[in-house]
């Protein structure tokens, strides 16, 4: 972002950006604000600068107090405020005023400061509860990058500039930030190789049959999944891929073949021709030579759970790595705190180290190729946190890697179905039971 405003000043000196991000950040002020004043909290940088000249708009039909809670703030915007009747207050006024006050403007903190708030700013945000927030740029107290949830404002709307940020779309901290606006400020930011998959995305990329589709065109998927002590798992998967939308469905695991073909008799039971195969659900430890019976085939893998700790060597072009915070320390070699704090980073060593695209699962779902470009998942309600959900997941993605689909779509689509599925469906149905209600959620995507 800082390379793209100096590029911006580069080719006209005279251009002034804070104007322009102080108007937005006026106007929507102003369309929250129903009554009584507005608290700016003022930091020391360009985020407050950009407060303090949105303050000078807003004094002319608002009462407007000043807190500046660093200390210090941006000469030329304070003197505007102070010009246009705006009022300065302490730290114990501003915590006095959010009784009557209409709106608090957080112009604390913004792109690159350090995570977290200094005590008294912290007791403020937290005191914030009954009065709307505006944060400039990103809630203060976020980390710009992480979807860690430090200690923060929470606010209803977030005005930003030129594109979203990581922290706008990454949970936790995507849930700081309420409504969030991108104001066009002039300034052309390139890919951050973060996106969030959409409803839109859903639709657009899911595979459906034509008129001249058979079993093999929509994709055959074999699953080597489950064990003596884990039998369920290879059922869940099966599951996952039959209501997916699967050609066909083999199965070439240990499980009986009256335990599978009693639940699901449209099974091919044994090994054959595939288009993606799908490994590790339920083995209970991890297994070299099931993983180079399931590499063997020459096709894009989905490893799962234990088979995550069996990777041969050897391309890995197309395979598919789901792994929870757990499973990915443990593949790393780290501990989970690490992934949990920063997980986007986590997820880019383990696909740059491996060469597949990995799957992280857990309230949000990052997919992140090797080439460092992360899609989220469609977030999705906690009743999916249940054992099992990861079995069904592992079968919905090797049922859309068989139909063709890159590592990576089929990833996003595969989790973000199953939330949408959830999410249509709310309540503690276990996860088999989930996936038989997904064809009616694939179903209305084209009414999307």
């Amino acid at each position: 972002m800082r390379a793209a405003e100096q590029a911006v000043w580069d080719a006209d000196p005279d251009v002034d950006l804070m104007a322009r991000a102080a108007a937005h950040v006026a106007r929507h002020a102003h369309e929250l604000v129903e009554s009584g004043p507005i608290v700016v909290v003022v930091g020391p940088g360009n985020n407050g600068g950009d407060g303090l000249f949105a303050a000078a708009e807003l004094a002319a039909a608002h009462q407007v107090w000043l807190w500046l809670a660093a200390g210090r703030a941006h000469d030329a915007g304070l003197a505007a405020a102070f010009e246009s009747g705006c009022r300065e207050v302490d730290a114990i006024e501003a915590m006095e005023a959010l009784a009557g006050a209409g709106l608090v403007i957080d112009a604390f903190t913004g792109l690159g400061s350090r995570p977290g708030l200094p005590d008294a700013v912290a007791l403020f945000a937290e005191a914030c509860v009954a009065v709307p927030v505006l944060s400039v740029d990103m809630p203060s107290g976020l980390a710009t990058d992480s979807g860690v949830g430090h200690p923060s404002f929470t606010a209803a709307t977030t005005v930003t500039f030129a594109a979203e940020k990581p922290c706008h779309v990454l949970q936790p901290a995507a849930s700081r930030c309420g409504r969030v606006v991108v104001a066009d400020i002039g300034v052309d930011v390139p890919d951050t190789s973060i996106r969030q998959l959409d409803d839109a995305d859903l639709a657009r990329w899911w595979p459906r049959p034509d008129a001249v589709s058979d079993k093999y065109s929509r994709g055959v998927v074999l699953l080597d999944t489950g064990s003596a002590h884990y039998p369920g798992a290879a059922l869940l998967g099966i599951s996952g891929a039959l209501h997916a939308g699967a050609g066909m469905v083999r199965y070439a695991g240990p499980a009986a073949p009256e335990f599978v073909l009693g639940r699901f008799p449209s099974v091919v039971v044994g090994a054959g021709r595939c288009q993606a195969v799908v490994v590790g659900s339920g083995w209970g430890e991890a297994d070299e030579s099931r993983m180079a019976a399931a590499a063997a085939h020459g096709v894009p893998v989905v490893v799962d759970a234990d088979a995550l700790l069996a990777l041969p060597d050897g391309p890995r072009d197309g395979w598919l790595l789901t792994p929870h915070a757990g499973e990915l320390a443990r593949l790393l070699g780290i501990d989970r705190d690490e992934v949990e704090s920063d997980a986007i980073a986590a997820t880019r060593v383990a696909a740059a180290r491996t060469g597949a695209t990995v799957l992280l699962k857990g309230a949000a779902q990052y997919v992140t190729e090797p080439d460092g470009r992360v899609t989220i998942a469609t977030p999705g309600p906690a009743w999916s946190a249940q054992a099992g959900s990861g079995d069904v997941l592992a079968g919905i993605c090797g049922a859309l890697l068989a139909a063709g689909l890159p590592a990576w779509r089929a990833a996003a689509l595969g989790a973000s179905i199953q939330a949408r599925t959830a999410e249509f469906h709310p309540g503690p149905y276990p996860p088999d039971a989930l996936a038989e209600q997904m064809p009616m959620v694939i179903a209305g995507l084209d009414q999307a």
